[in-house]
């Protein structure tokens, strides 16, 4: 966003080894301390930072080949050093027909930072590919692996934004492989590797039906394109792009309550889990186990659009207040971007606006999604 103070020490981790070490050191000093990545997703105050800001910079991806990986035929299991870039991640997967992430193409920042907030985009999400983590635990003060199924992942979530303190070192992967690399170079004409669309827009863009399936280049390639529409792709010389993404999350609501928003406001179910069965087995009884009794139906949660509630609480693509370098995009009104000379004050206050308008008008309360230093909505 171009906005925010600096900080008071600045420390770079260019590899593994670095970032472990670095982070040891500076929970044993006590200093305040910062983790940062691409940085895309953070917004720090004018003051900035009162610590250390310890930059993850280890790059590098590799394909995990040893017998033990996991990974079953038509399978790739892929290890990223937590500050390799994203896209670039993306890009150099596509290009070698390693599909599952396609359609988080173009998204800014680092791997390390993906499964923090579980990011998703057109149909997919991190969640769907994600193996596990190394992890550097403050708690322990060791390294540890720590399955998928383990960090609680959920939309825009995860055990780790909940509380689990301390640092992603890498990332592991599993994407498909439709054709391997030899076959592929041996067999010019063999067809490209393909994946399913599975959001409205996206298909929309693609000329096809949801759940119909398309080379992933093209995905990839159609995903750009839309993303760019919105501001989404950074570019310079523009404006609406000096931003942190989509300022706010979509808010998940009861059904009962979004009954309560009026008939054209979008929203989209989400699916419940399974509750466990009220059944105890006698062997389970004989053995001292306890009664299990139903457990009560909880009300069924739907997705609302924050972009809808903006709009609709009177907040146009463009709005500025007086005298403020801070603007909603415009291109779309999930961004608050910075138009050239703002300050993060400035952004702030545009988003306690953002916040209190659909508040006052739908009784929704709207979260920020960038990481928020110094700063208070």
């Amino acid at each position: 966003m171009r906005v925010g103070g600096p900080a008071e020490r600045l420390i770079v981790a260019r590899s593994r080894e670095d970032l472990v070490a670095h982070a040891l050191e500076l929970w044993r000093s006590d200093e305040p301390w910062m983790l940062l990545g691409g940085g895309s997703n953070t917004v720090v105050s004018d003051e900035g930072f009162p610590g250390a800001v310890l930059l993850v910079r280890n790059t590098g991806a590799a394909r995990i080949t040893d017998e033990a990986d996991g990974s079953a035929p038509g399978e790739v299991r892929l290890r990223v050093q937590a500050g390799h870039d994203w896209d670039l991640l993306v890009a150099a997967c596509v290009d070698r027909g390693w599909a599952g992430i396609e359609a988080l193409s173009g998204i800014p920042g680092s791997a390390g930072a993906a499964p923090i907030q579980n990011i998703g985009a057109y149909g997919q999400e991190l969640a769907q590919v994600l193996h596990s983590i190394e992890f550097l635990d403050l708690e322990r003060g060791e390294v540890r692996r720590i399955p998928a199924a383990e960090l609680e992942l959920g939309y825009r979530d995860s055990i780790i934004k909940q509380g689990l303190e301390g640092v992603v070192v890498s990332i592991d992967l599993m994407l498909s492989e439709e054709f391997d690399e030899a076959t592929r170079g041996a067999h010019a004409e063999a067809p490209a590797p393909t994946a399913e669309v599975s959001y409205a827009q996206l298909a929309q863009a693609l000329g096809v039906e949801l759940g119909d399936r398309v080379p992933i280049r093209q995905l990839r390639d159609s995903v750009l394109r839309l993303r760019a529409s919105k501001g989404m792709v950074l570019d310079p010389s523009d404006h609406d792009t000096w931003s942190s993404g989509s300022f706010f999350t979509n808010p998940i609501v009861t059904e009962a309550f979004a009954r309560t928003l009026p008939a054209d406001a979008p929203r989209f179910p989400i699916a419940a889990e399974e509750p466990a069965p009220a059944v105890t087995t006698l062997e389970e009884l004989a053995a001292g186990a306890p009664l299990r009794l139903p457990e009560p139906v909880a009300d069924p949660m739907v997705k609302l659009s924050a972009a809808w509630l903006i709009e609709h609480a009177g907040i146009e693509r463009g709005y500025r207040l007086p005298g403020s370098g801070a603007a909603i995009s415009s291109k779309h009104t999930l961004a608050i971007t910075n138009r050239g000379g703002a300050s993060a004050s400035d952004v702030a206050e545009l988003a306690r606006l953002v916040v209190q308008r659909v508040q006052q008008e739908f009784g929704v309360i709207l979260a920020p999604e960038p990481n928020l230093y110094g700063l208070e909505l």
